[in-house]
């Protein structure tokens, strides 16, 4: 593709070269750069990638997108090669990357979903919804990329703005007439998701969370970055229940549909009251929504936050005028590996996987557990190494306070010692509860088989941390964990029914 037409409608300097200039491909990573190719210098947090301009040159770069300028003895050695300036070149390889693959989020309906907690399950709900309506979807975020008789895995919620528009283009050639993604925070910030317009936007709920160096100064600066969301977008489905949603808001551009439990103006309500439902195979709930519209729904996801969720969904649908039974038929057969998802082994206790690993998220789950008032409500969890002690200190304390027993264990310990990690928890659980009962067992599969062989009749076991996660990560390796499977393997050994 020529380069004029990868940067019409784009502002720059032409600061040599030849707009002419054939592109075979966008580069943002050094090592990958082959001939012909457009590289993209990115100022980073930990590197700036404009100081290898000459060595991707040598690997046949024949663009430079640059954000400030290099050296002049860096550019006087770089004969024949285009260098064009652009303000931000993260924004300008997003535009770049959109035009390289053809505007593929143009050709598709576009949802995007965002919040701190529940965009997974929100996600699948509404694919589930679209799926039974009939159409052709693909799916972007936290457990990959789904469409049609594809699935695998991101590093990313948000993938960088070239795996993006790459994945859209997947989508698009596979006949999806509509695309339902994660929007991340970072996503938004880093402009991966610039030059995409939603015809929706979804926002599930927001707490304090990647606050830290290289990911957001403060919790305003969170919010704030969420709510852009709602800039882009036609309409947007919210949730007027969130103390967080009006500062969320300022300056949207969109037409806002609403959703809630206790606010009684939302547009789509869960009436006062609802049932809870357990079963060997399902915990879910019944309520009646009112509002809009009504009819019973009921959703085969555990407690209030899946309530939540489904309203989300609903409005979702209501805005694409999906029929009724659609919607029915998505939240009956919605199903998220990792999150509340049930392994049915026994009908003694029941044990289910989610990927809780920051306090709220494990503070909201165990909420939602106890109310169907378990025998013990029974924590199996551990915190990820090389990453902030706030998250094991909260976790801590919040198991702590709210379960019967906990067992602490590893979750993916990385570069850091198990034990060091589950000190960080103890000091955590005994501002939550100096006298809760737990017990330690550093490897994560003989903790799964002490949780199974301990079980007690109605316990409710939780294994928390890893989710969809098919792996264990120790000193940079990682190798095979599926809890699922061994799970399912080890109640075979027991014989449990």
């Amino acid at each position: 593709m020529l380069l004029k037409q990868l940067v019409k409608g784009l502002a720059y300097d032409l600061i040599q070269g030849d707009l002419n200039a054939t592109v075979s491909d966008i580069y943002y990573d050094s090592r990958k750069v082959t001939s012909g190719g457009l590289f993209v210098c990115i100022v980073g947090t930990q590197r700036d990638s404009h100081d290898f301009a000459a060595d991707v040159v040598q690997k046949g770069a024949t663009v430079l997108a640059v954000q400030h300028d290099l050296p002049p003895a860096v550019l006087a050695g770089l004969p024949g090669v285009t260098v064009l300036k652009f303000e931000s070149t993260r924004y300008a390889m997003a535009l770049l990357s959109a035009a390289f693959f053809d505007w593929p989020s143009r050709s598709m309906v576009m949802l995007g979903v965002t919040g701190t907690k529940g965009k997974t399950t929100t996600t699948h709900m509404i694919k589930a919804v679209l799926e039974a309506a009939g159409g052709k979807v693909g799916m972007v975020g936290t457990n990959g990329v789904y469409y049609p008789g594809h699935h695998y895995d991101l590093n990313n919620t948000t993938p960088e703005s070239y795996e993006l528009q790459k994945i859209l283009r997947q989508l698009a050639d596979a006949g999806c007439d509509t695309c339902v993604m994660e929007v991340s925070s970072q996503g938004l910030m880093m402009d991966r998701v610039a030059g995409i317009h939603y015809q929706v936007g979804v926002f599930t709920n927001l707490y304090p969370d990647h606050i830290a160096p290289g990911e957001h100064a403060s919790f305003e600066e969170y919010r704030a970055w969420k709510g852009e969301l709602f800039k882009r977008c036609d309409a947007g489905v919210v949730n007027a229940d969130d103390p967080n949603t009006p500062a969320l808001l300022e300056g949207h551009t969109c037409n806002l549909i609403t959703y809630g439990m206790t606010t009684p103006t939302a547009d789509y309500r869960a009436a006062d009251g609802y049932k809870l439902l357990r079963s060997k195979t399902m915990l879910g709930a019944e309520f009646h929504l009112s509002g809009k519209d009504e009819m019973d729904v009921q959703v085969n996801m555990p407690g209030q936050f899946s309530i939540y969720n489904a309203l989300a969904t609903i409005a979702t649908a209501k805005v694409l005028c999906l029929p009724d039974a659609a919607i029915h038929e998505g939240l009956a057969r919605a199903v998220v590996k990792g999150r509340v998802e049930l392994v049915p082994v026994s009908h003694k206790f029941t044990i289910l996987l989610d990927y809780a690993h920051n306090e709220a998220s494990t503070e909201s789950l165990m909420e939602t557990l106890k109310a169907y008032h378990p025998h013990r409500m029974v924590v199996l969890f551990g915190c990820g190494g090389n990453r902030s002690k706030l998250r094991r200190y909260g976790m801590g304390e919040v198991c702590a306070k709210m379960a019967d027993f906990c067992i602490l264990t590893e979750d993916n310990n990385r570069f850091e010692k198990v034990e060091d990690i589950l000190a960080d928890i103890r000091v955590g659980m005994a501002r939550g509860n100096p006298n809760a009962d737990y017990v330690e067992i550093p490897d994560r599969l003989d903790a799964l088989h002490y949780a199974m062989d301990h079980a007690q009749e109605g316990d409710l076991i939780a294994v928390i941390g890893k989710g969809h996660e098919a792996y264990r990560d120790r000193e940079g390796v990682k190798t095979p964990f599926l809890e699922r499977e061994l799970i399912e393997e080890y109640a075979a050994e027991l014989g449990l029914e």
